[in-house]
């Protein structure tokens, strides 16, 4: 079936470090509480294997935990370190090359209950090297990159975020003092991995208690608080929101990737809600069409687009975009969060 040119931009390859995506369709974390003891089994490397043959050009693994007494309060989420968990992330890298997929790892630390103002400097520099331990092994490992997750509401965006960072000291203050300690994490990542290893980070306005919170209130704001980010070597943004479509401020379209591309000149990943609007080939502005995701996209205002929900009910999402068999797409429904398939 011939491809319409609209839906072609979507499979268009991508660079990505020394590798190259086969398209731009990126499969984002999403916690699946799977790997008993931390360690990911046979069934999370189908898991992964199923998108993967199915023409995701990018997975981007579930949140993994990094070694740190306070790293996770959920049970069954997969570790990034320890003998048995890394090696079951090893089989997951292996089944998604062997597929043609590519797949990184995103590196997790949940943060506290109440405000990062208990951490000492020493448990700061401790976390910071857990962060730099993960990527590393992340490498050795195979992955293809590593991300960052620095959004709702978790610990990076805990120090990022006024209310939880009531510090006096280097690691608090204004927006871009806020960034200091993601800062420093992305700068051992980096000097961990090299320079030609992809550092993805996850960044939201929204925290999961506040879907209205912002970090930054103006694009000025906003060019601050990304300026020290992307130089400390952040390659691409992954900019997370609800809705896609919904423009981040008042006088322009452009989405939270799109400015976040234009005031940093580094590749973005657009997220929220594609794909779950059962009238997604309708019209409306939450669709493909019609000046919706694909004229984004043509228009490069953000590079790659995550797909979620749609590919935890459906690991064939990618493939049937692409060859037009849109009759055939599994709608979400929340039993698919449920099951690991």
């Amino acid at each position: 079936m011939s491809h319409s040119p609209s839906i072609q931009s979507l499979f268009k390859p991508f660079a990505f470090g020394k590798n190259t995506l086969n398209n731009r369709i990126v499969m984002p974390p999403m916690t699946r509480q799977f790997s008993p003891g931390g360690v990911p089994g046979s069934n999370v490397v189908d898991y992964y294997r199923r998108r993967a043959e199915n023409s995701v050009g990018l997975i981007i693994t579930e949140g993994t935990i990094v070694n740190h007494p306070d790293s996770s309060n959920l049970e069954n989420v997969p570790h990034f370190y320890g003998e048995a968990a890394l090696n079951g992330w090893a089989n997951v890298v292996e089944a998604v090359h062997e597929a043609g997929g590519r797949i990184i790892p995103q590196i997790w630390h949940m943060g506290t209950k109440d405000h990062v103002s208990d951490y000492t400097e020493s448990e700061i520099a401790a976390i910071v090297e857990a962060f730099a331990q993960a990527a590393s092994e992340a490498k050795r490992l195979g992955f293809d990159g590593i991300e960052l997750h620095g959004a709702h509401g978790y610990l990076i965006d805990q120090f990022f975020w006024k209310k939880t960072n009531p510090r006096t000291d280097k690691y608090g203050g204004d927006i871009v003092a806020r960034t200091r300690f993601a800062v420093e994490v992305i700068e051992a990542c980096r000097q961990a991995v090299g320079e030609d290893f992809p550092i993805v980070l996850r960044f939201s306005q929204f925290k999961l208690k506040d879907y209205t919170a912002k970090l930054a209130e103006t694009p000025e704001e906003l060019e601050q608080f990304l300026a020290p980010l992307s130089e400390a070597g952040v390659d691409i943004f992954h900019c997370s929101t609800r809705r896609f479509w919904e423009p981040e401020f008042e006088g322009s379209n452009l989405n939270l990737a799109g400015w976040t591309k234009k005031l940093t000149g580094k590749p973005t990943i657009t997220v929220g809600s594609v794909g779950l609007d059962e009238d997604y080939f309708a019209a409306g502005k939450d669709n493909l069409h019609n000046d919706g995701l694909i004229a984004r996209l043509e228009r490069e205002e953000f590079d790659l687009v995550s797909v979620g929900r749609q590919l935890l009910s459906d690991p064939a999402w990618a493939s049937k975009i692409r060859d037009g068999r849109t009759d055939e797409l599994i709608p979400f429904t929340p039993e698919a969060a449920n099951t690991l398939y």
